[in-house]
């Protein structure tokens, strides 16, 4: 698609390597020209990583919100040549869509951010190859890359990329400059006759621009399916970096967490091992490691349940461990998920939410923080944004407490980071300006932000947008996560979002420095001097009704990671 750069000129995207420089994207409603000059300024503030505020805000239901911070679209039109895979077509292919999005910052240079994605989606798992942005000016510009995790990215028999299709993007940085990426690549259907499936690693010494072939962590054959990994240097030493994912087993033999580390810069990993089993009938996903201050590391995972005749059920919980991955304790709960999942308020369409699953953050005094979604604040009636927090390194944990402003809209896909001086963020998606037209989605991306955990402040970041004409991958998809980071005071979300009305680029990946105060929202919380107070509410009580609910959210969960396949609960997904 056509994009102005910085001077007004329309350009097009080369097809390959495309460098991005746009005038900033302001918020739709109420946007003024004469802002540009605010915004020059505040980018001057960013690149010193000093926070300047202003702009932006929070706003009661069905108030349009003032333009506030910019946005910059990360991504372009596919590179990929058509039929670059070298497989068969099954499913729906999504040419130029981009989904599930990770970034990371360079903590030896704050201008550097690297973010990663799935591009061109598939309906039956997977995209076609996964792409990196680069970012040399804290997220202002951006150029595109990409390590040869599939064939359409340039992987091949010779140098470890031999897969049809790549997943699960995650990327982050050692303290060296040096960033890791990793990769779900496979080939053929989940646990399929035939299919494999492989967790790889590439790394860059120059920010992300160039790339090492990739290193596989683990490979395996249609008896194993290694499914949702994700990999994270230690802050505080760089020769040390973690991947972690789960293992299924053929059969609904379990889901344990598998673990490997390098610990030498990158050049060699360890021979992956399970470091959790949740047994028979149960397994871990969506395993994260983050890195206290004292260097104990935390994996944080949803424990899914699906015993034969008994309802599913899933929890938050982490392991710990204090010699840098060689041992791990036993599992601490952090809190029961009771997430009824996303659908379509009119139209009752399916919202692929990643319902079950949760965000992590560490932060610079050795606090942790973790939000999902969660319906017990609604009795169970739609999820909202729940966050709870640690201050003793995971070994207790808050009561959830509510942190989406509005109530009585669905809020979904949170993601959480704590700036360096503490300031707690949480990003996520709601349904506040969506209207009756069953043909329209209309989806807002939202930041709240607090220095307590308890009184909170909105942004709002960008929407309303389509959600309607995002892909559709067992559910409207825009990923299973959104990413957000900080460069110092500035809060930067990388998210995608729906280019509303245009089937042929229904998504782009967006980047924003989130640096607008944010106010409060007295619209559904009790209202204190300086912000909204998120109160907590325990559990709910589990009706007959609401129990069936949450099984089917979990089992939904598991069939959208391996469409096709029944398991207990009913028919999969189509």
């Amino acid at each position: 698609d056509p994009i102005r750069d910085r001077g007004g000129a329309l350009r097009t995207p080369t097809r390959a390597l495309m460098r991005i420089s746009l005038m900033p994207l302001s918020a739709p409603r109420n946007s003024s020209v004469g802002q540009t000059t605010g915004f020059t300024a505040m980018f001057a503030c960013i690149l010193l990583l000093v926070g300047c505020g202003g702009g932006g805000g929070g706003n009661n239901a069905g108030v349009p919100p003032p333009a506030g911070d910019p946005q910059f679209r990360v991504s372009g039109t596919s590179p990929f040549a058509a039929g670059c895979d070298g497989a068969p077509a099954v499913g729906t292919l999504y040419v130029n869509a981009e989904v599930e999005p990770m970034v990371a910052l360079n903590p030896r240079n704050a201008n550097n951010v690297v973010g990663v994605w799935q591009q061109d989606r598939w309906s039956t798992g997977g995209a076609r190859g996964l792409l990196t942005g680069m970012s040399l000016d804290g997220g202002r510009t951006w150029t595109q890359h990409m390590a040869a995790f599939s064939h359409c990215t340039g992987g091949s028999a010779t140098n470890g990329g031999d897969y049809s299709r790549a997943s699960d993007p995650w990327v982050t940085f050692a303290p060296d400059g040096t960033v890791y990426q990793s990769s779900l690549s496979f080939n053929g259907e989940v646990l399929a006759t035939g299919s494999s499936s492989a967790i790889l690693v590439s790394r860059s010494t120059d920010g992300g621009a160039t790339w090492s072939n990739p290193i596989t962590l683990i490979s395996d054959g249609a008896i194993f399916f290694n499914d949702k990994e994700s990999i994270t240097a230690d802050s505080t030493d760089a020769r040390l970096v973690y991947a972690l994912w789960d293992r299924l087993v053929s059969g609904g033999g379990g889901g344990p967490t598998y673990f490997s580390r390098t610990t030498d810069g990158g050049v060699t990993w360890e021979v992956s091992r399970s470091i959790y089993d949740p047994g028979v009938n149960s397994q871990t996903i969506n395993n994260q490691v983050v890195v206290l201050s004292d260097g104990t590391l935390i994996d944080f995972f949803t424990r899914l349940d699906t015993p034969p005749n008994a309802p599913a059920t899933a929890t938050l919980a982490i392991i710990r461990s204090p010699d840098k991955g060689v041992s791990w304790s036993a599992p601490i709960v952090i809190s029961p998920v009771q997430a009824v999942g996303t659908f379509d308020p009119e139209t009752h369409a399916q919202i692929r939410d990643g319902a079950i699953l949760g965000s992590i953050a560490a932060g610079p005094h050795g606090e942790l923080a973790a939000v999902w979604q969660d319906s017990r604040f609604s009795g169970g009636v739609r999820d909202g944004v729940a966050f709870s927090r640690s201050l003793d390194g995971g070994l207790t944990w808050t009561t959830a407490v509510r942190v989406n402003a509005i109530a009585g809209v669905p809020a979904f896909v949170p993601a959480v980071t704590i700036r360096a001086d503490g300031t707690y963020g949480v990003s996520y998606y709601d349904f506040r300006s969506n209207t009756a037209d069953p043909s329209t989605l209309l989806t807002d991306y939202w930041l709240a932000r607090s220095t307590d955990g308890i009184t909170w402040l909105e942004s709002h970041l960008t929407g309303p947008f389509d959600l309607a004409i995002a892909p559709s991958a067992g559910g409207l998809f825009l990923g299973d996560y959104q990413a957000l980071t900080s460069i110092g005071t500035v809060f930067l979300p990388f998210y995608v979002q729906t280019n509303t009305g245009n089937p042929a680029n229904r998504t782009d990946v967006f980047s924003t420095l989130a640096s607008s105060a944010g106010s409060a929202n007295a619209a559904s919380m009790d209202v204190g001097a300086a912000g909204v107070q998120a109160l907590a509410t325990p559990p709910l009580t589990v009706t007959p009704e609401l129990q069936q609910m949450l099984h089917q959210s979990v089992i939904r969960t598991i069939q959208r990671r391996m469409l096709g396949r029944a398991l207990p609960g009913g028919p999969p997904e189509k």
